[in-house]
């Protein structure tokens, strides 16, 4: 595969540890499994699973970024990884949350969002 088709793949997969790392530990407590936690266990599983996110993010932005030969600008790097991430969000919101909804307008920024991967893109 090309540095630019690796580099999306792993910052998918860095997304996909860093909404568990994030928002993991609400659905443990919708499900009444951490409720009783002290806040610093949370925090540490949380840091446990965000060690993961950047053992995925850190060689995406180095094979994608231009500086190391890869096809991404630094800004071009930045708005792919947000674009992804909310993807990856919604999905796991869609999948996981079911008692979260996603509305009209949610969709209306994602597609701000695309806007700016489009310009971001623009020569």
């Amino acid at each position: 595969m090309n540095q630019g088709i690796w580099t999306i793949v792993l910052l998918i997969i860095s997304n996909v540890f860093m909404t568990f790392a994030w928002y993991g530990q609400l659905k443990l407590s919708e499900m009444h499994i951490s409720t009783d936690w002290p806040l610093i266990l949370i925090i540490l599983l949380s840091w446990g699973v965000a060690f993961l996110e950047y053992s995925f993010m850190v060689p995406a932005n180095k094979i994608g970024s231009d500086i190391n030969g890869g096809p991404f600008n630094l800004m071009q790097l930045k708005v792919l990884q947000e674009v992804i991430s909310l993807t990856v969000f919604t999905i796991i919101v869609a999948l996981v949350f079911k008692n979260q909804p996603i509305q009209w307008n949610h969709f209306a920024a994602m597609v701000c969002l695309v806007l700016a991967v489009f310009f971001v893109f623009m020569k």
